[in-house]
């Protein structure tokens, strides 16, 4: 340094020509070639090299290289600005800034620039614009070595590297980079859109926005790709389109092997391994990985429809001039891809463009004249008349079956040939169809493109999401003939009259069990083979679906997103809230065909239906008892085992059933939340206020099947009916005396054991 600003010195003792008058010339700085035109401006700027940085503000601890930086930053202390507009009023802390400022009201641009007809107000303005012509970027990043046109844009990067946010919302707690971008996010909050259009009325929180905006009014497109003619409003976007050209893809992704030509497809992308969702819906709480999908789902309680007509017109017709354009100087097409402005996707033929289009639009001209379904595309159309028809030329030579395409049989014949040409590339297992690979691999990225416009929900395929968007619909176009139940799939209506047919095609290869749905089949399979290849990674247990895991990862979260509408019960799975609601609507849509008798869900019905045919088919390998659930077999085998796993919070108390256990902590909470609306006495169970409530209204549900008595408990008809049968179920071990209810077993136990529980 010291030899540096010595050789300068000679250089500035040496600049007198030989009359000894001094020549009009610039100072310049040997590191950086920067000139000035005063020595002292000179002898600042080498400040900046040597790091040297002698004033320091006693209010912040910032320090500064040169005097009238610290000077001008003290005034942000203070709050001094004594420089005030005339016309609208704002001050500034020096007479410079207000000198540029208003330049907004007199619209002078006295910078004007030497390659285009662009002025500036602003001198740092026009130098900054000037680099776009020359390519200059002198700020270069010592960590990386990319280069920028100011020094803002490198201070900006610079904080990649360091990770540091130093500006915090006050209202929600996000972390910016920048106050400017700071000062744009809180315009969320305060829906403060200061920018108008020059040509509409709309209103935009960013100036880069309205002004991007306004280039959709005045067609302005002034950033040409030189290799395929296509135009752009900015820079950027040129930019990132002549990725297409060159294949880069810069953004590489910290969790997989995919890159991203932009780096917000690379966030997004990345969200999908991380889970984070930062864009969150004020009127509903649900949130989303992009800020697209968040503005999207806002359409639902807005009720605004995005795309109308007109606007769908009007950006065909912008698509169009573009394809025009897209020849070169020679009259030759150039190869590029076709790109929907709606949605990005792009396509090598016009034609299949076309087509995609009208998927935006709703359009589906083609319409069955058989059944009136319509269809957006010919092809789809044509495939759609063979099911009526019924035409299949494509026929099986090993099992007869036939298909209305050569392709549906190449893929059917697979299932002989046991071919599955598409590998995982996560994993080794192989697919018969490309179709059943993507959708496998989406497992693995966690991928879910297609998105629910109402709710936000996503989905790893298409006909996922076509099944889920029946649910906001409540569209059930599929009807069983036999019982007039309503579905909203084929698939599910198909599997349903099984039950009607009785049909079973599904058989077990370890057993002789059959089933009626193929999953329920691998399902069952796996109680032969033991597989459990989903793991907890928390405690260890394994399950045999990725569901069942799932559902068992909200123990450890404490997660239940399925909340009531009629009390704050929240619960983990959506069956379960089905169920419980159906207590405050009073809905039993399972019905008994037998006698009558209505439930609140399938499994209600189906141990119901055990009563009918008499079947207990779970039995006890100790006593030989039989039941008619594995759920009460488990309950029975706790008798044998003496097991009690369940512990009262309260009191030492154990128990065999977790339902036994919470009913007796009610004791000590004095808990009875089921009330009686006719005489006030309440309840600690559902169950028990249901059996009250038959004293009011003398119900007696339970007929003996031998004599006209009947009974208000169902446990009153069995006790009663063993006087018909003479059946004594209960059998003492030391005597083998036999009862006909436990409890005059437990009575009589006290013969042996001697205890006298009720004393005078």
């Amino acid at each position: 340094m010291e030899e540096n600003e010595q050789r300068q010195e000679e250089d500035e003792e040496r600049n007198f020509n030989t009359k000894g008058t001094k020549t009009t010339h610039l100072h310049s700085c040997r590191q950086c070639g920067k000139s000035f035109r005063r020595k002292s401006k000179l002898k600042k700027h080498r400040k900046t090299h040597a790091g040297e940085k002698p004033y320091t503000c006693t209010e912040c601890g910032k320090s500064f290289s040169q005097l009238d930086s610290y000077k001008q930053h003290q005034k942000t202390h203070e709050d001094k600005r004594d420089h005030e507009c005339l016309q609208c009023g704002k001050s500034f802390t020096t007479a410079g800034s207000l000198k540029i400022h208003q330049r907004i009201h007199t619209g002078e641009k006295p910078h004007k620039c030497s390659y285009c007809e662009k002025s500036f107000s602003h001198s740092g303005h026009l130098k900054s614009h000037e680099r776009i012509h020359t390519g200059e970027k002198p700020y270069h990043c010592t960590q990386c070595g990319k280069s920028f046109k100011d020094k803002s844009s490198l201070t900006y990067h610079l904080l990649v590297h360091t990770g540091e946010k130093p500006f915090t919302c006050t209202q929600c707690g996000h972390d910016f980079r920048s106050s400017s971008n700071l000062k744009q996010h809180m315009r969320i909050h305060t829906n403060e859109k200061p920018y108008a259009c020059l040509f509409c009325e709309k209103r935009f929180s960013r100036l880069c926005d309205c002004k991007r905006h306004q280039k959709t009014h005045t067609g302005e497109r002034d950033h040409e790709c030189l290799q395929c003619g296509k135009s752009f409003t900015q820079s950027g976007s040129l930019k990132i389109h002549q990725m297409i050209h060159t294949g880069e893809k810069p953004h590489k992704c910290s969790y997989c092997e995919k890159s991203f030509s932009r780096s917000s497809h690379l966030k997004s992308h990345e969200r999908i391994h991380t889970g984070e969702k930062p864009y969150c819906c004020p009127p509903c709480q649900k949130s989303f990985k992009d800020s697209c999908s968040l503005t999207y789902h806002l359409l639902v309680h807005t009720g605004e429809k995005p795309f109308s007509s007109y606007q769908m017109e009007e950006n065909e017709q912008r698509q169009e001039e573009d394809e025009e354009r897209n020849f070169n100087t020679k009259g030759t097409k150039t190869t590029h891809l076709h790109s929907c402005r709606q949605c990005g996707k792009s396509f090598r033929r016009k034609s299949k463009l076309k087509k995609h289009r009208k998927t935006h639009a709703g359009e589906k001209p083609y319409t069955c004249t058989e059944c009136g379904k319509s269809f957006s595309q010919l092809d789809s159309y044509k495939q759609h008349q063979k099911t009526h028809e019924d035409k299949r030329d494509h026929e099986c030579l090993q099992c007869g079956k036939s298909f209305t395409t050569a392709g549906h049989l190449k893929i059917h014949q697979r299932i002989h040939t046991g071919e599955k040409p598409y590998k995982c590339s996560y994993c080794e297992k192989s697919f018969s169809q490309s179709s059943d690979l993507k959708k496998h691999e989406r497992i693995h990225t966690g991928e879910k493109p297609y998105h629910c416009t109402q709710c936000g929900k996503s989905y790893k395929d298409k006909s996922s999401l076509t099944y889920h968007l029946l649910v906001h619909t409540g569209e059930k176009p599929f009807t069983c003939t036999q019982c007039g139940h309503d579905f909203r799939s084929s698939t599910i209506l198909k599997q349903h009259m099984r039950i009607h047919t009785n049909e079973k095609p599904y058989a077990c290869l370890f057993c002789e069990k059959r089933f009626s749905r193929l999953d329920s089949c691998k399902q069952h399979q796996k109680t032969h083979t033991d597989e459990r290849d989903h793991e907890c990674l928390q405690c260890g247990k394994s399950f045999t679906t990725a569901g069942y895991l799932k559902i068992h990862q909200m123990i450890h979260t404490g997660e239940k997103p399925h909340t009531c509408s009629y009390c704050e019960k929240s619960f983990r799975q959506s069956g379960d809230l089905k169920r419980h609601e159906r207590i405050h609507t009073g809905e039993k849509p399972y019905h008994c065909t037998q006698c009558e008798k209505s439930y609140k869900d399938k499994s209600g019905l189906t141990y119901h239906l055990l009563v009918h045919t008499g079947e207990k088919p779970f039995t006890c390998t100790q006593c030989g008892h039989d039941f008619r659930s594995s759920t009460i077999l488990k309950h029975h085998m706790r008798i044998h085992t003496n097991e009690k796993p369940y512990a009262c919070l309260f009191c030492e108390k154990r128990f065999s059933r977790l339902c036994d256990c919470k009913q007796h902590q009610k004791t000590h909470t004095g808990e009875r939340d089921h009330v009686c609306l006719q005489c006030g006495k309440s309840f600690n169970r559902a169950g028990h206020l249901k059996r009250h409530q038959r004293i009011h209204t003398g119900e007696k549900p339970h007929k003996c099947s031998y004599c006209e008595k009947s009974f208000i408990q169902s446990s009153h008809l069995k006790s009663h009916e063993q006087i018909h049968t003479g059946e004594k179920p209960y059998c003492c071990p030391p005597c083998q005396k036999s009862f006909k209810d436990s409890c005059s077993l437990t009575y009589h136990l006290l013969v042996h054991t001697g205890e006298k529980p009720f004393s005078s």
